[in-house]
C-alpha cells in the first residue's frame, strides 16, 4: 500500500471538512497511520479523559475512517464508531452494553443514510460499514462519510448525558 498517497487524499479531505462546523460542535480531526492502515478520525475531547493524547487514551469514543491493503482488495473503503471502556470516562457511570443499546436505538432513525451500515457488534465497535472504494474519489468519499458523521455526532452526546453522575 502507498502510504504517501493515501495519507495524500485522506488529509485533503480533512482538510475540506468545514471548519465552522468542527469547532461549533467542538470536534476535532486527525489523519495518521495505524495498525498498517491510513485513517481519518473524528472525536470530541468531551469523549476522553486524556486530552494530552484522545486518539490513545483508555476511554474514548470516535469516528474513523480507514483504508489498508485489505480494504484495497476488498475494494471497499470502511467507517466505524469505536467507543473504548466507557466505565472508565470521569463524569459517568456507564455500562458499555447498555451505552451502546442507547446510541444503536438512535441510530436507528439514522441507519437508512450510511452504506452497508451494521449495528451487530459488541459493545466496542457501535456501528461499522463500508462503501465501495472509487479510487478516482478517494478524497469525496472520505469528506462525505466524515460529514455524514456531522450529522449524528450529537448522538454520541445525548446519551452520554444519560450517564452523568
Amino acid at each position: 500500500m502507498d502510504f504517501e498517497y493515501y495519507l495524500n487524499k485522506f488529509n485533503k479531505a480533512a482538510d475540506a471538512i468545514h471548519k465552522k462546523e468542527l469547532s461549533r460542535k467542538h470536534l476535532e480531526k486527525d489523519v495518521g497511520v495505524v495498525l498498517d492502515s491510513v485513517f481519518l478520525k473524528l472525536y470530541k475531547p468531551a469523549w476522553t479523559n486524556d486530552l494530552n493524547n484522545p486518539l490513545n487514551a483508555e476511554a474514548r469514543i470516535f469516528f474513523s475512517i480507514w483504508i489498508n491493503d485489505k480494504t484495497i482488495e476488498e475494494g471497499k473503503l470502511y467507517y466505524n464508531i469505536h467507543a473504548f471502556k466507557l466505565r472508565k470516562l470521569k463524569g459517568h457511570a456507564i455500562a458499555s452494553k447498555k451505552f451502546a443499546e442507547r446510541f444503536r436505538e438512535q441510530f436507528k432513525y439514522f441507519q437508512s443514510n450510511w452504506k452497508n451500515v451494521s449495528i451487530s457488534f459488541g459493545p466496542l465497535t457501535l456501528m461499522e460499514g463500508w462503501i465501495e472504494l472509487d479510487e478516482n474519489n478517494i478524497e469525496k468519499n472520505v469528506l462525505s462519510l466524515a460529514n455524514n458523521f456531522l450529522e449524528i455526532d450529537f448522538l454520541i452526546d445525548n446519551v452520554l448525558k444519560t450517564f452523568e453522575k
